[in-house]
């Protein structure tokens, strides 16, 4: 039985603070642009903080009504907010705050819990700490999203510009780090939280297990987003290909039927986003056996990463120097080889092996969605 402690509680107001420098230095990188009239550029970097806050803010109304259809909140209390309606919850989701409501219903259950555990009894205290968990899986379920749908797609839109202009402005460069730890905290949060929430699946262990996993999605995705920047500055209708990629693993998590959503528009929406995410790392989509599909994955994977600099450099030398050019190589072999490296040895001695079967395999489990469910049927690490 895992315990939401204190620690946990200052976590999450970190993640919150990651979150919120996010969304601030994105905001200050698109008047930036559109002071120095690079319009493109700001319509670019708005366009995908806009792109992330709907779809999460989207999600958690959906996932609130869901819980209160189900009387996972309780009746009395109508909303997470104490005197606020659900008009007026689903007001605050249309302003773009469904996220900070999430973090303060949150924290404010965990502050009563992690403060007050003598005034409950044992199976309460349980049942108190594991529905936090499930709050906890919640939002790091639409944190992932947001990291995937926002932070990864600037990181690599600001790379592509820093690198096709070679030149580097503070303001940059701090957009760039936030968005890349925001990016690896939501990896590494949403890991352990979903194994925390999940009563029949093994925790996942704390310490060097957790750092070789980092490193095993910070390599591959760091090496990937390089590749991808330099196949935009070698051509920018490599977009087309993205947009191809993107849609390959669409099609593929939509021939898998998975069953995440309790509508099927929002199913549809949500196979899009996995074909996101599946465009710069994998997941194990449907919690089954993924070992060949994985290995295709990354044979392709490095292929792009070794035909991206190659390209540039035969092709077209002139598009950037070629020490920036050699420096950029040297890091994405470094990230690819320490990616795959960790990955091999994640999954063959770090992994934690699941207590029950059925605990991964769970799409398919009935129209009726449970609260468990909903985190059971999101993608796996």
């Amino acid at each position: 039985m895992s315990y939401f402690t204190k620690l946990r509680w200052f976590l999450t107001i970190a993640g919150l603070f990651m979150y919120m420098a996010d969304i601030c230095t994105d905001a200050v990188l698109v008047f930036t642009y559109f002071k120095e009239k690079h319009f493109a550029f700001a319509a670019l970097t708005l366009l995908f903080v806009a792109v992330g806050l709907l779809v999460t803010q989207l999600f958690s109304s959906a996932w609130y009504l869901d819980d209160l259809n189900l009387g996972l909140i309780k009746p009395e209390a109508e909303t997470p907010l104490p005197g606020v309606s659900t008009c007026g919850l689903a007001a605050l989701h249309l302003l773009g705050m469904g996220i900070f409501v999430r973090y303060y219903h949150l924290l404010s259950q965990g502050f009563r819990l992690v403060w007050r555990t003598a005034e409950l009894p044992g199976e309460t205290l349980k049942h108190q700490h594991h529905l936090l968990f499930s709050l906890t899986a919640d939002l790091s379920m639409l944190r992932l999203m947001e990291a995937f749908l926002e932070s990864v797609p600037q990181l690599l839109l600001q790379l592509y510009i820093t690198l096709g202009r070679q030149e580097c402005s503070l303001i940059q460069s701090v957009g760039m780090t936030i968005s890349f730890l925001n990016a690896a905290w939501a990896l590494v949060d949403y890991r352990r939280c979903l194994r925390k929430s999940l009563p029949d699946v093994n925790e996942m262990p704390f310490g060097f297990p957790t750092v070789i996993y980092l490193l095993y999605k910070l390599g591959t995705i760091t090496s990937h987003i390089f590749g991808y920047a330099l196949f935009l500055i070698f051509c920018t209708y490599s977009t087309v290909a993205l947009a191809f990629i993107w849609l390959v693993g669409t099609i593929w998590t939509h021939s898998l039927h998975t069953d995440f959503c309790s509508s099927r528009s929002l199913e549809f929406l949500y196979r899009a986003i996995v074909g996101v995410i599946l465009t710069f790392t994998f997941f194990n989509v449907k919690g089954q056996g993924t070992r060949d599909v994985m290995i295709i994955y990354y044979f392709f994977h490095s292929l792009i990463n070794i035909l991206g600099p190659l390209l540039l450099f035969i092709l077209r030398p002139e598009l950037l120097a070629f020490s920036v050019l050699l420096c950029v190589s040297v890091l994405m072999a470094s990230g690819s080889v320490l990616g795959l490296v960790c990955l091999v040895i994640y999954y063959l001695k770090l992994h934690p092996k699941k207590a029950c079967r059925e605990a991964d395999e769970v799409d398919g489990l009935g129209t009726k969605k449970q609260p468990k469910q909903r985190l059971k049927n999101f993608i796996h690490p």
